[in-house]
């Protein structure tokens, strides 16, 4: 296993959040007097991420070694600071996965002849807009559904595509991809819809664990219809050397982006860590094929975090895992898709087989 560790100023304060207008409030009905074209379901509110980020610090803070999920980077910094990753010279994947769909985005929009798109982890980028020219073009596009756990995140893309997407229906989904995919919606719900293209970017899947990656990929398959498909992007395994630089960046904003986390904790649950206690680390852990993002405390300290009325220690050199990032084959994906009943049916990635694409269908 090789590491990296980095320490530097933690970036500061957190960036408001601005909600778009127009979507109703009302949960699985057209928005009245605003625009029928927009639906939204909420499976999550307030209460339930709040509930939610606090049983995972509790659970995470009193395990042995320590341990925080990734989906608590995610506030407005943590999504700003994500944002400026993905156009560093160091992080490929971003790039590497826009333009293999740059050049096989046609392919997919015949291939799938899909009327209602569904994006898992929403947004308004340029490869949503690909998959969606792409699919409007081949004449079938008549629905947009962007699933996500932030609703800020789903107001702006309900928006976007309204307004640069005309006839295009969107039914937003307010939940965690983790527990809601059974609530998506299925044909009976989308009228006159017929086939879906599901689709999850980014190389997500792969801050899974195995066993989360199983579950996810099970009540995934199930939502899938005959004539649905599935577009998964995934980081592909390469020389240790490349994948440890793309998240130990030179100019230090993965490793502000690492401690941000610890800001949302203080943030939300009124604790007091001090970001610049912790140093960054990467490691490459080569029997899991997997790189490690952690945090190190460089001293002795002891947090306070008082919503949950926690003491918690950390020694110095002390490590807390803060995100896993698995990177496949070709082959290990195959057999996890045909573990679960799904079938690879078109593969794509860049010539320096750094990224992939994978097309699949039910079994």
């Amino acid at each position: 296993m090789t590491g990296s560790s980095t320490d530097v100023t933690d970036v500061g304060s957190d960036v408001g959040s601005v909600l778009g207008t127009g979507i109703d409030s009302r949960v699985g009905i057209a928005a009245t007097g605003t625009d029928p074209r927009i639906v939204v379901d909420r499976h999550l509110a307030a209460s339930d991420r709040a509930a939610a980020l606090a049983a995972d610090v509790r659970t995470g803070l009193t395990a042995d070694p320590k341990e925080l999920p990734p989906k608590w980077f995610y506030d407005a910094t943590g999504s700003m600071l994500f944002d400026a990753i993905t156009r560093l010279p160091e992080y490929y994947p971003t790039r590497a996965e826009r333009a293999i769909l740059t050049g096989c985005v046609q392919e997919i929009a015949a291939m799938s002849r899909a009327d209602t798109l569904i994006e898992l982890g929403s947004g308004t980028s340029a490869k949503t807009r690909l998959l969606l020219d792409a699919l409007r073009h081949s004449g079938h596009l008549r629905r947009f559904v962007p699933f996500d756990v932030d609703e800020t995140v789903l107001s702006r893309a309900a928006i976007a595509v309204r307004d640069e997407y005309p006839g295009v229906t969107i039914h937003a989904v307010v939940g965690d991809f983790e527990r809601h995919l059974d609530l998506l919606p299925g044909i009976d719900r989308l009228p006159g819809a017929k086939r879906r293209l599901v689709v999850f970017l980014g190389g997500t899947i792969g801050n899974l664990a195995p066993a989360q990656r199983h579950d996810f990929l099970t009540s995934l398959r199930a939502q899938l219809n005959e004539g649905d498909t599935l577009l998964l992007g995934t980081d592909l395994a390469k020389n240790p050397d490349r994948l440890v630089a793309a998240y130990d960046d030179s100019a230090g904003v993965t490793a502000a982006f690492n401690r941000n986390v610890l800001s949302v904790i203080n943030h939300e649950l009124d604790a007091d860590f001090d970001p610049r206690g912790f140093a960054h680390v990467v490691c490459w852990d080569a029997a899991n094929s997997w790189i490690e993002m952690r945090l190190r405390s460089v001293r002795d300290q002891r947090i306070q975090i008082g919503a949950l009325d926690l003491s918690v220690s950390f020694a110095e050199n002390e490590q807390m895992r803060t995100e896993i990032s698995t990177k496949f084959t070709r082959d290990r994906l195959t057999a996890e898709f045909a573990a679960v009943g799904l079938a690879m049916v078109r593969w794509w990635s860049d010539p320096a087989d750094d990224f992939a694409l994978s097309l699949c269908v039910p079994a």
